[in-house]
């Protein structure tokens, strides 16, 4: 009698996931970290500096605190190669649209770079999750495939 065991079958290789999904997934984990920090500063701001509405800027902090979860998500889902994530990722740069126009068309010395590239990066998010490359490896089906 022989105590080896057979040697089981190893699983195919699954496929690699493109570098479009993972550049759409690391512009949504940096859209992320961006909201993290811009509801922490204006926290921080609204709790020990002197906004004239320190009730309003805590509110915006913790609006963006809250609204960071959506693209931090739909960046972990892309990395996993979920399907359901293409669809918060899109509404994220869908979201960023507006604010990118609104810094744009702002005053201030510093908005006006960073609408740029919010617009920039949204742009180019957009593009990549809707690659066929990023729907294939995502396992969403085009309307003609159906």
């Amino acid at each position: 009698m022989s105590t080896e065991q057979p040697e089981q079958e190893q699983a195919p290789a699954a496929e690699p996931r493109p570098s479009r999904l993972t550049a759409a997934a690391a512009l949504a984990a940096l859209e992320g970290l961006a909201l993290i920090a811009g509801g922490a500063y204006m926290l921080v701001m609204g709790l020990i500096g002197s906004p004239d509405k320190p009730e309003q800027a805590e509110m915006g902090g913790l609006t963006l605190l809250v609204l960071a979860v959506l693209p931090l998500v739909a960046a972990r889902g892309l990395l996993k190669c979920r399907a359901w994530s293409r669809g918060p990722a899109i509404i994220t740069q869908l979201m960023a649209l507006p604010v990118a126009w609104t810094l744009l068309r702002s005053e201030g010395s510093l908005l006006i770079p960073a609408g740029i590239v919010l617009a920039a990066v949204a742009v180019t998010s957009l593009v990549l999750l809707v690659n066929p490359q990023t729907t294939q490896a995502l396992g969403i089906r085009s309307a003609r495939d159906a």
